[in-house]
């Protein structure tokens, strides 16, 4: 093996390590903390007025209890980052997209029901704006889908080069 080679191999082992052992980026990690604990504390408000008025009517609990599962994932969503410590090949933002977009159509396909049995102007909004989050969400898993590709794919060049 000429030096060239060793060279060239140390070079790709540098790239591969700094593609795949990035950490977090301080403000990536403040973000996150500031996920964690306004779905904290969304949840637990919300659980909280769930569990102390009974008397709430079925549809109000039920949004309540929607309320507080999609507070909790993101809980789950932030820890897993935060625990993780690292980028994880751009993994977080696409389950971060799923996530959204699953939110997001959920409260847009509700809020568009909710416009069309009421015909309330108000409803009618707040069902825009669903599909407009909607919209934006589908437009950053998309982004978040195609950067996490990207990187893969130049992490397995990297793999391969490697390996000739």
């Amino acid at each position: 093996m000429n030096n060239d080679t060793t060279s060239n191999t140390t070079d790709l082992r540098r790239q591969l390590r700094e593609l795949t052992e990035q950490s977090l980026s301080p403000i990536g990690r403040y973000a996150h903390v500031l996920l964690l604990l306004a779905a904290a504390c969304v949840g637990i408000v919300v659980a909280a007025l769930l569990l102390t008025e009974p008397a709430l009517p079925l549809r109000t609990q039920l949004a309540f209890g929607a309320m507080v599962a999609i507070a909790g994932s993101w809980v789950c969503y932030a820890s897993w980052v935060l625990l993780r410590r690292r980028p994880l090949l751009q993994a977080h933002r696409v389950a971060a997209g799923y996530l959204a977009c699953g939110f997001s159509g959920l409260f847009a396909g509700a809020a568009l029901v909710t416009a069309i049995v009421t015909g309330s102007p108000a409803a009618w909004f707040a069902a825009g704006q669903g599909v407009l989050m909607l919209v934006i969400a589908l437009m950053l898993l998309v982004r978040a889908h195609r950067q996490r590709d990207e990187l893969q794919a130049r992490r397995d060049r990297l793999v391969k080069a490697l390996a000739a």
